[in-house]
């Protein structure tokens, strides 16, 4: 097997404070959550992981377009199913380690092929496992499937990972349309939205696939999509964004860690690949004012005072993270993983279950009596991700 160092390796930080050995406590951490994920979650069937811990019989998601309808043996659905992927291509690239990139080929990715469906065209994954029959497919899920896939194809040098990032684009591609000027969807059945979620790391992956490829029609549909999302659901006077934007043209202005993080990544990628100071900028911006929307200073049992994130779910921070990191690499400036690594230290001593599990609020003051998948997996990302910038 060809194994080449990730072009795309995370400079170190100098300085981080005055705190223990972190990139060896979050190497660590982020392996032993792992642990106790695939410990606690598969469903034992077909490579696939359960929703919840403990194991929720009577459940239906809420994050979809409509409510559910799995009624017996039900297991996870695509989106934390995904967030596996990314929590061991993390580990892969922290630690060059090849039993990370065995235990993607022989576990992960063979349970997503349940999610995949070639039934219909474009070919992509779809919400629920192909064996119960059509469910609704997602732009935003294929567009996190697609940016791991070519992360992995520029770890690995493996050519199929880059075809399935390509095929993946085809079908997001195909959720654009020139109603509202351009955008993409949410949802392929219910084209009712056009979302930050669905646009934003659709620029990500096209500046990721220009990287991998050098075909400057990538570059070119990154900074249109970009552009779009910045005319149509950024909010001018904090630089952050906007949940999504309705086909009457009304704005849904709630707004969440994850899409802003992801315009804050596509604004990182754009300068380092134009030079253009403006999309610096633009970044700067972003990350100062998400920093000071979604944190709120919090004294901890040692009585260290930190920008601690509000309650949101661990996945959206952890996309949010992705950004910061694309920010460093390019200023050099160190504050925000400072407040990432505090935030992380923070949950790991005080809101950590007996089963090393973790809930969504980082005070650890209240406790999810069921643990979701993607919350835990999404923390190995960052752990490992932290350890990988250290």
């Amino acid at each position: 097997m060809r194994y080449i160092k990730w072009i795309y390796v995370l400079a170190p930080i100098l300085l981080l404070g005055c705190q223990q050995d972190n990139s060896s406590d979050n190497l660590a951490r982020a392996e032993k959550s792992l642990t106790q994920i695939l410990d606690r979650y598969p469903a034992g069937r077909n490579n696939l992981f359960n929703e919840y811990y403990p194991y929720k019989h009577e459940d239906q998601a809420t994050y979809l377009a409509e409510t559910d309808s799995v009624k017996e043996n039900r297991v996870a659905y695509l989106w934390p199913t995904s967030g596996m992927f990314s929590a061991v291509s993390a580990l892969l690239h922290a630690t060059e380690n090849e039993d990370y990139l065995s235990l993607l080929q022989q576990k992960i990715l063979p349970g997503l092929e349940n999610y995949f469906d070639a039934t219909r065209s474009p070919a992509c994954y779809q919400s629920y496992v192909s064996n119960d029959g059509h469910s609704d497919r997602f732009y935003d899920d294929n567009i996190w499937l697609a940016i791991d896939f070519c992360d992995l194809y520029r770890m690995t040098g493996d050519e199929d990972y880059l075809k399935s990032s390509e095929q993946l684009w085809d079908f997001v591609m195909s959720g654009w349309d020139e109603k509202l000027g351009g955008g993409i969807y949410w949802c392929e059945q219910k084209k009712r939205s056009k979302n930050t979620c669905s646009n934003a790391p659709a620029s990500v992956l096209a500046l990721k696939l220009f990287e991998a490829t050098n075909d400057s029609s990538y570059l070119k549909q990154g900074v249109e999509i970009y552009e779009w999302t910045q005319g149509n659901l950024q909010d001018k006077s904090d630089f952050l964004y906007f949940d999504n934007i309705g086909l009457n043209g009304k704005v849904d202005r709630r707004k969440f860690t994850y899409n802003s993080g992801q315009m804050l990544q596509a604004s990182a990628l754009l300068y380092k690949h134009t030079n253009d100071k403006k999309y610096l900028i633009e970044a700067q911006n972003i990350a100062a004012s998400a920093i000071s929307y979604f944190t709120k200073d919090f004294t901890t049992e040692s009585g260290q005072i930190i920008r601690l994130f509000k309650n949101t779910d661990n996945w959206f921070n952890a996309v949010l993270f992705r950004g910061y990191i694309e920010l460093y690499l390019l200023d050099k400036n160190p504050e925000y993983l400072n407040i990432f690594q505090q935030n992380m230290n923070q949950i790991w001593t005080a809101a950590r279950d007996e089963n090393g599990l973790f809930s969504k609020d980082w005070s650890g003051k209240n406790e999810d009596e069921y643990k979701w998948l993607l919350d835990q997996a999404s923390l190995v990302e960052i752990w490992a991700n932290l350890a990988a910038t250290l």
